[in-house]
C-alpha cells in the first residue's frame, strides 16, 4: 500500500528497552532497499547499549534524549539527524517530561 496512516500501524513494545515502543510504518515487504521505522521512548525510557549490523538514519520528531554513540554522547532534540555506522554501540536515554520520538531507516 503505498499509502497509509501511521496511526494505524501497529505499535509493538521494544521488549530490551524501557517504555519504548516501534513501529515499522514501511517494511522490507513494501520496500525493498530500506525500512522506516518510528520509535517512541516515554519520559525515562530508553534502550540499553547495543549494536546493529546496518547503519541508521534517524530524524527526531519531538522531546528530548541523550544518545551514545561508541564513545561519544550526544543531546538530541526535535528537528536534529542523527547517523549511527554499521557495528556502532548505540544507547537511547529520553529526557524531560514528553515523550522522544524520532523516525529511523535503516537498509533491509
Amino acid at each position: 500500500m503505498p499509502v497509509r496512516r501511521a496511526a494505524s500501524v501497529r505499535a509493538e513494545v521494544v521488549l530490551a528497552g524501557k517504555g519504548t515502543t516501534r513501529q515499522v510504518l514501511i517494511g522490507p515487504d513494501e520496500g525493498p532497499n530500506f525500512a522506516l521505522r518510528r520509535f517512541v521512548m516515554e519520559p525515562g525510557g530508553g534502550m540499553p547499549r547495543h549494536t546493529n549490523t546496518v547503519e541508521h538514519e534517524q530524524y527526531v520528531l519531538c522531546g528530548r534524549a541523550r544518545i551514545g554513540i561508541g564513545d561519544q554522547v550526544i543531546e538530541v532534540s526535535a528537528d536534529d539527524v542523527v547517523f549511527i555506522p554499521a557495528g556502532t554501540p548505540h544507547w537511547y536515554e529520553a529526557l524531560g517530561n514528553e515523550t522522544f520520538e524520532f523516525l529511523c531507516v535503516v537498509p533491509n
